[in-house]
């Protein structure tokens, strides 16, 4: 069997996930599509993880592992050496697995150390280390522990980097065995499903977001309706027990299924064709703005390895902010920005500019407050001599996202979400789509495009015009998202 047609660890995982999504991608790859920018950072980011982890083991043996047959070879005869090694590549009959670190004990046997950039162990990790452990003991080596080795999201940067705190690992032997049990069966069956000549018929199901959105999600989920009863808000639960019954669309929920609220109103909208419009509670909510209203939109960073002394893993990291200034009713907006310039910590600078340009009185009109907030208080907690300004604030910031997650207004195009992304093009016609940045993390990534120094001087002058556009429509589209609710409830 050729190495492209070799099942390895994450051919497994996605064998369990959906035997046709193994397929699919072993034998009509086209098919699958590129990972998205988010994806992409996320590899890269278990990549610096990885480097790090091995700085725990001094004494450990890095193994090239561009090339495969060389990593093979070299495993051979490192394996001899009873020392750490590094990307330990096994293969057996017709698997392969990459072991991120083996580490010796005792006489003869080894500790399985899996390293993820994640926080915590997670069950598809558990899946993981079981076909590595499965692949060696297959391979000849004895297998006494496994180890899970994650971020640990507590650890505060002081100065360089130090592994030993940044990373934690969590014994996971118990876990792997019971997950090892049948693992012969399930790798013959994947195997036999990768030489199969028919692409294996999978009805949709959880499994399709479980534990990852599948990349082949988009092409199996596209027989739905535009408005399906997967956009049904919150748990999918009832939809899946709709759609086992033949049931795909909202106009089709049979009378005496049990809807709630929110999911009755979902339903009224879809037959109907018409916005449901609670006008009192809209008028309830304009009422508690005051003026000056000041529409704002922070734009963060955040990464597994911290960049900044005083910040943990995974932290957010404000670098930019959009303000638009209503002073009174129908004035024409004032605009304030803050974009840092990506060559260090932009946090000081941040703070200090919001509180040069945010008024003493006044509402603080945001659009999911909880974000915002939580920036604000960490920002406090880093610069102690705001703490009493950032209280103040967070006390006058009113949530434009209330109404519409409590369905005082609902539009059956805003597909049972109540994201600015959805609200605004339905009430205003105005969209994202012409934006080159059109959501919050192509934004986060474009701003570490730009303290990489991965791109040119052109490219970076580029970038920031886009961050300023994609931030500026955040806080606008506000403006144009209230002006609009005060039409609806003089109507």
């Amino acid at each position: 069997m050729s190495r492209e047609r070799l099942l390895t660890k994450s051919k497994y995982i996605n064998g369990l996930q959906c035997p046709k999504y193994l397929w699919v991608k072993l034998n009509e790859p086209d098919r699958v599509p590129r990972f998205d920018p988010s994806t992409r950072h996320g590899f890269s980011q278990g990549l610096l993880v990885g480097e790090f982890a091995k700085k725990l083991f001094p004494d450990g043996i890095d193994i090239p592992a561009d090339d495969f047959t060389i990593n093979l070879n070299h495993t051979e005869v490192l394996l001899k050496e009873r020392k750490p090694l590094f990307e330990v590549g096994i293969m057996v009959d017709n698997t392969f697995s990459r072991i991120d670190i083996l580490k010796p004990v005792s006489k003869d046997e080894w500790n399985i150390i899996e390293v993820k950039s994640s926080t915590k162990v997670k069950n598809v990790n558990i899946h993981d280390v079981s076909y590595q452990k499965y692949c060696c003991e297959n391979y000849g080596l004895k297998i006494r522990n496994c180890f899970l080795m994650t971020v640990n999201n507590e650890y505060i940067k002081q100065a360089d980097i130090d592994p030993a705190g940044l990373l934690t690992m969590t014994k996971i032997t118990a876990g792997v065995d019971r997950a090892t049990d049948g693992i012969r069966q399930r790798v013959d069956s994947m195997v036999s499903t990768i030489a199969s000549e028919k692409c294996p018929d999978v009805t949709i199901g959880k499994q399709c977001s479980s534990p990852h959105e599948c990349p082949l999600k988009k092409e199996c989920w596209s027989f739905l309706p535009e408005n399906s009863i997967f956009d049904m808000y919150g748990s999918k639960n009832h939809a899946f027990e709709l759609f086992e019954k033949g049931i795909y669309s909202f106009k089709d929920i049979p009378d005496d299924f049990p809807l709630s609220g929110k999911r009755e109103i979902q339903k009224s909208c879809e037959i109907s064709g018409k916005p449901h419009i609670k006008k009192k509670r809209i008028s309830q909510f304009l009422d508690n703005l005051k003026y000056p209203l000041y529409y704002l939109d922070f734009e963060t960073f955040s990464g597994a390895i911290p960049l900044f002394d005083g910040t943990r893993p995974y932290q957010q990291i404000p670098f930019q902010f959009s303000l638009h200034v209503v002073d009174k009713d129908n004035a024409t907006a004032r605009h304030y920005s803050f974009l840092a310039d990506g060559t260090g910590d932009p946090r000081s600078e941040f703070i200090s500019s919001l509180k040069r340009v945010l008024g003493a009185s006044g509402s603080i009109v945001v659009y999911n407050q909880i974000f915002e907030k939580g920036v604000l208080r960490s920002l406090a907690t880093m610069f102690p001599e705001y703490k009493d300004w950032v209280e103040k604030m967070n006390d006058r910031i009113i949530d434009l996202l209330a109404p519409f997650r409590s369905f005082h207004y609902y539009d059956a195009r805003q597909k049972g979400s109540a994201s600015i992304k959805r609200v605004l093009p339905v009430l205003t016609g105005t969209s994202y789509d012409h934006l080159d940045i059109s959501d919050g993390m192509n934004a986060s990534l474009a701003f570490l495009d730009i303290i990489s120094n991965s791109d040119s001087e052109e490219g970076r002058i580029k970038i920031r015009e886009d961050l300023e556009k994609y931030c500026a429509l955040d806080t606008e589209g506000m403006i144009w998202i209230v002006d609009k609710l005060k039409e609806l409830t003089n109507d």
